[in-house]
């Protein structure tokens, strides 16, 4: 079973809905040890990094997430999810993020409109299975003002467009980050978490 992790940032609910759709059983959980006897885990999320580190301290889960991904479970980020597994977020001051990936988090540059709300194109790097039977500039669903930067390339799985090269995808070993919302990104999002799926498998 994969362990959904509800700090109270995201819709829950329709990432089950999407998880369901493509067989993927999954539970909601705030308990450390349900964490640590899950398959893989996902920590999905909207809103702050502050207050979303502050959650995960809170609820004693920054120490386990860190020890579960040391331990090689597989972890999906999404949106604020993905952004938690960098090192150092700029959003509203400088804050300490759970350190798992190199790279920073910063507000989305260029001359666009922030946040970054809407679909936008994918467009792939290499062969990653991560991207099997996704097409190339296939559409998903981004709502965002802060996106990662300083990043290893070599992590780099799928890239957008947005005021600059924002990355979308990105995997090191049993970590994966997704920026946009596979849930809310129709056919192109499921095919997406069925291929996480594999990869858990």
């Amino acid at each position: 079973m994969i362990a959904i992790i509800d700090y109270g940032a995201g819709n829950i609910k329709s990432l089950q809905f999407a998880l369901d759709k493509v067989r993927l059983p999954s539970f909601v959980t705030v308990d450390p040890n349900e964490v640590k006897n899950s398959k893989a885990v996902i920590l999905p999320g909207v809103g702050a990094f502050k207050d979303a580190m502050e959650a995960l301290r809170n609820l004693g889960l920054e120490s386990v997430i860190k020890q579960e991904a040391a331990n090689g479970k597989p972890l999906l980020g999404i949106c604020l999810g993905m952004q938690l597994f960098y090192e150092t977020s700029f959003e509203d001051g400088q804050w300490e993020g759970l350190g798992l990936l190199e790279g920073n988090v910063a507000r989305i540059r260029g001359d666009v409109k922030v946040p970054h709300i809407g679909w936008n194109t994918l467009s792939n790097h290499g062969n990653n299975p991560l991207l099997t039977g996704i097409k190339p500039e296939s559409f998903v669903y981004f709502v965002h003002s802060y996106a990662v930067e300083d990043f290893n390339e070599e992590t780099l799985v799928g890239s957008t467009n947005y005021g600059g090269t924002i990355p979308a995808i990105v995997q090191e070993k049993n970590i994966i980050g997704m920026q946009f919302h596979p849930e809310k990104s129709g056919e192109i999002g499921l095919q997406l978490l069925k291929n996480v799926g594999e990869l858990i498998k």
